[in-house]
């Protein structure tokens, strides 16, 4: 919607349909003609026709999908010749730590599916919610590996010690729209970027 306010004309996909309907309501409310799909992304081709001059993922995509070839071959599905993916995600090395980041508890690459019982949300984690959450650590091989293997080109790549979001146990604010972890100032990557182009 902060795109479509800028003049784009946006099409936004989420496999939960209570986030689809309260993106709609939002849409509404904000006055933009954003649309929106409710689908699982490995099926997005059969819901939608078009092609699009950016994909945009972002902040806590990826971790949800097992199949990392499968998701760049959907990228370079739908974006038009020398159309652009614009990838900000959280680090796989953050992954790899207990919620509390007192130890490293996963690998850093995908040999293992991450089941975790998790209390609260990360927009509320004093909600009264207690639930099982499956996700996948990707690692940076992984995710540019497939995106080269979609005939895309890497034309950025940088990493970040930051998060812009207070949404991890034991974070504290550097500056405006920057968190590190308290007990690891500066020390592990937190985020991290990428532009790849499909040929025209």
């Amino acid at each position: 919607m902060s795109l479509s306010r800028l003049g784009a004309r946006v099409t936004g996909v989420d496999l939960a349909e209570t986030a689809i309907t309260t993106a709609w309501e939002l849409a509404a409310q904000l006055h933009t003609d954003t649309q929106f799909i409710c689908a699982d992304v490995y099926e997005l081709p059969r819901y939608l026709e078009q092609q699009f001059d950016v994909v945009f993922t972002t902040y806590g995509v990826l971790g949800w999908l097992p199949d990392m070839e499968k998701w760049a071959s959907v990228v370079a599905h739908f974006l038009k010749p020398g159309g652009r993916l614009v990838l900000v995600e959280f680090h796989p090395v953050l992954w790899m730590f207990n919620p509390d980041f007192t130890r490293v508890e996963y690998a850093y690459f995908n040999r293992e599916t991450i089941t975790e019982v998790e209390t609260g949300t990360y927009a509320d984690r004093q909600a009264p919610i207690e639930e099982t959450a499956v996700s996948w650590n990707h690692s940076l091989g992984e995710v540019l590996g497939a995106l080269l293997r979609q005939g895309l080109e890497i034309q950025h790549f940088a990493e970040y010690d930051y998060s812009p979001y207070d949404c991890f146990a034991g974070l504290e604010q550097i500056a405006e729209l920057r968190y590190q972890l308290s007990a690891l100032p500066g020390k592990l990557p937190m985020l991290y970027s990428v532009v790849a182009r499909k040929a025209r």
